[in-house]
Order: C-alpha cells, then structure tokens, then sequence
C-alpha cells in the first residue's frame, strides 16, 4: 500500500487545497512543503524498501491494467522529481507572492506531482498512457494561469498538441495491444514473435506515430511549438514543464516505448528507427539555432530544453544499452541544470521585471548570487568538467562512438555542433551580465530572499556533485539499462 500512498498524498493533499481556507500564505505554504516533503519522504522510502514491487490497480479491459511498478528506469525519473520537488515548492513561494489565484496555482501545482510519479511508476504502457493524458490535464490550469490573452493563447495551443500526441500514441498502443504479448513493460519488448515477420513494417509505422505522439511532450520536431509559446506562464510553471514534469515525461515515454514495448532489437537498424534518430538530431540543430537567435529570456531557455530533449530522444534511438543508459543520465543532469537556469531567469523577472538578454546588461553587480548561480548552470550545461553536463553529454558521446555505420558519427556530429551552439546562447547572457555597463536605472542588491537562494544553492552543488562523484549514477543506469536492476 506504500505505493498507492505515496501516489495519493499529493493528489487528494492538492484536490482538498480547494475546500481550505488558509488564514495566510504562510499557512498555505507550510501545508503546500509538508505535502511535499512528505511525499518525497514517502517515495524514497518505497524505492529503498518495495523495489521491484508491483501493484495491480484495476483491469478495465482485458490486457489494459491499471498497474504500477518500481523499477530501475522508474526509479530514476522518479528520484529526479522528489528530489527537485520540494525545492520548486520552496521557490514557488517566493515567486507566486504577488501574483492572483494562489490557492488554485498550488492546488495543480501540488497535484502534478502525483500524476508525474504515477507515469514515473508505470508498470505498462496503459497505466503509462493514463498518466501522460492526465498530467496535460493537471498542467494545463497552470499553463494558462494568468488567464490573459497570451495565456489562452499558450494553453489552447498545448493542449491541441498534446491531443494530436495522445491521438498518435493511442494508435502505437492499440497495435501494440493486438501484436503484443502483453502491455507490460519488458526489457526486450513484448511483441510475439510470430508477429514480427507477418507485421513488421506495419509495426515500424506504428512505433514512428507512437514516437512522436509521446514525442510531444518532449518537444520533438515539428510537435515543439507548444513549449517555446508556454514560456509565458509564471517561472514555477516552465521550470516545471521544461525541466522536469511534462518534457521529461515525454522523453521517458519514448524510451520506455522503444526499449520496453517494442524492443531495440527489433528497431534497430529498421527504416523508422533511422527515422527517428533522424528527427532527433534534426531537432536538436533546429533549437540550438533558434535559441541563439532568441532574445526573450526563458523563451531561449525553452528552445534549449526543446534541443536537450532530443539528445535524449537520440540516445535512445541509439538502441543499445549504452544509448539507453547515456539518455537517461542526461534525464538526470539536464532536469538539474535547466530548472537552476529557469529560477535564475525568475528570480530576475520577479526582482527586476527585466525579460530579455540585452537588459540584463551589468546585472552580475546588482544580483551577484543569481548571476553566479546562472553561470554555473550555463557552464554545466555546455557540458564543461567536472559539472554534471559532462557526464550527462560524455554518456552519450561514448554510446555513439561505439555505434558503427554512419548513425554513430552522425550523433557525435550533432553532438558537437550542438555544443558549440549552446556555448553562444548562454555564455553570450553571461557576458551581458559581467562584462557589460549597468544601465542607471538599476541600482541596490535584487538579489531574493532565501526561499529563492536555498534551492538555487542545492542545485549547485547537486550539478557539481553529479559531475565529481558521477560513478554511482552512471554504474546504476548502466546496470538499469542492460536489465540487472
């Protein structure tokens, strides 16, 4: 029942936010962080305790179960969100106070975190479906928060792409449903084997639209546009989609897809799956391009997560073990280092009112703490030791150059070419920072109070710790990746 619990607290701890009435906002934040840290508590509790358990909830049909697991791929995306969690919370508080509706932000906002665990915790590709449709439900009040015209405009344009995926991975779910053993997740894949040959390509076809449908909230080319455009709500919100709700439940999605339901073996070297290593490549250029020619703050920021995304897509489209391994590190690493870059660029928003590159000009003198911090994260993630984009964007150039034929060097190409880029996107705001003239109408430290700095300070040592005592996590993920955990 731990399990069951731990998915419940933060929906039912959320759902009853609407029935309270708090007589502060430090009531409602001191309820809002108990939910959470409970949870958190809870959940770490369960992977240490009830590893490899699994609980059926309900089968509504035959061969659809509602059932939850805890496994090593599981396990880490699962970690990634109660670790980051609480601290999002933490800084949501300071972020949120002089904005509207806060009951009804961190009624969703608390929410979400049960839905997130719930696809983290999948034990097959229905209960994974489910979940996935639930949290652009649960997300979706938050996107359009604000409720103005560029909010609307945002949420309406979220939620057709997130249909158009769920449409896309409902028709790879059915014909997995039909060709399959069972929906379970298996390293391996689940399909019969008296399939493959009958159906194989019909199967391939299949896997492209369940891979750009679950794409979609990965941002994956041409489905990204709903995530640049949702930069416009509130910074708790896009750190919470870019870096480590929505978007990496996508990537998670497609590598569960192609490892566990449809099997590298039988993708590999197959005409979708050069396709959609094509694509992610593509999509990681594209971004990198677009986020050097954007000059709207978070909105760069969201064009990078669009391009990180896809090096977990290409990973994974690698089809080996090492692939797998190198997309979930960077899973990891990139969740950590872009919700760091996304509350810097709050933390300025709400201190400053400032939102783009050239009026951050000299600001390193007047919030030294979140320019440090921003700068660290922007060093991480050009994937500079000994921080954690290292490790991440080491994984994956390894697992490339061990791949022969030309989708190995075409991955270390794109690899290369894409670090080079994010190298001009960030450290050109670093350099407006540091080593520009502050304008004189900004004056006096802005830096925020600690509810801001403490998580931004963990964070830091989180992205310096998972580059300098990476060996654990990588060992794990390897041994998660060839089915030992």
């Amino acid at each position: 029942m731990l399990l069951i619990i731990t998915l419940l607290l933060p929906l039912a701890g959320g759902a009853a936010m609407a029935l309270l009435r708090f007589p502060s906002d430090r009531a409602r934040h001191v309820y809002v962080e108990a939910v959470t840290l409970v949870t958190s508590a809870l959940l770490f509790t369960l992977l240490a305790t009830h590893y490899g358990e699994r609980v059926a909830v309900a089968e509504l049909l035959r061969g659809m179960e509602l059932a939850f697991r805890v496994d090593g791929p599981g396990a880490v995306f699962a970690g990634l969100v109660g670790v980051l969690w609480p601290m999002a919370s933490l800084y949501a508080f300071e972020y949120m106070m002089h904005e509207e509706r806060r009951n009804a932000f961190f009624t969703w906002y608390t929410m979400s975190y049960g839905v997130t665990l719930a696809v983290a915790l999948a034990a097959n590709l229905f209960t994974l479906y489910i979940a996935y449709e639930c949290l652009t439900l649960v997300t979706l009040p938050l996107v359009t928060h604000k409720e103005d015209a560029a909010s609307i405009r945002a949420g309406r344009r979220y939620l057709t792409y997130s249909i158009t995926g769920a449409a896309m991975g409902f028709i790879s779910l059915g014909m997995c449903l039909a060709w399959g053993q069972s929906l379970e997740f298996t390293l391996g894949g689940g399909l019969r084997p008296e399939a493959l040959p009958l159906a194989a390509q019909v199967l391939q076809a299949v896997f492209l639209l369940g891979f750009i449908g679950f794409g979609t909230k990965a941002a994956v080319f041409p489905m990204h546009a709903w995530l640049p455009s949702a930069s416009v709500a509130p910074t708790p919100v896009t750190a919470l989609l870019h870096a480590v709700a929505v978007v990496n439940a996508g990537a998670f999605a497609v590598i569960r897809l192609i490892y566990d339901v449809y099997g590298a073996a039988f993708l590999r070297g197959s005409w979708a799956g050069d396709a959609a290593l094509c694509l992610s490549c593509f999509t990681i250029l594209f971004a990198s391009a677009m986020a050097v020619r954007e000059q709207h703050l978070k909105r760069r920021l969201a064009y990078s997560t669009v391009s990180n995304l896809s090096y977990m897509l290409m990973g994974a489209c690698l089809m080996t073990p090492a692939g797998m391994a190198g997309a979930l590190t960077h899973l990891v690493c990139h969740g950590i280092m872009k919700i760091t870059l996304f509350y810097c660029a709050g933390a300025i928003l709400v201190r400053s009112g400032k939102e783009y590159v050239q009026e951050l000009r000299g600001f390193g003198r007047v919030m030294p703490f979140t320019c440090a911090v921003f700068t660290v994260g922007a060093v991480a993630m050009v994937g500079i030791p000994p921080l954690c984009g290292f490790t991440s964007k080491w994984s994956l150039l390894t697992a490339a150059a061990a791949l022969g034929g030309w989708r190995g060097p075409l991955a270390i190409a794109t690899l290369m070419i894409s670090a080079v880029l994010t190298a001009v996107y960030l450290f050109n705001v670093v350099f407006q920072l540091y080593f520009c003239p502050l304008e004189a109408e900004v004056s006096g430290k802005l830096d925020p109070t600690w509810r801001m700095k403490l998580p931004l300070g963990i964070l830091c040592v989180l992205m310096l710790a998972l580059g300098v005592c990476a060996g654990p996590l990588t060992a794990f993920l390897r041994d998660a990746a060839a089915g030992l955990v």
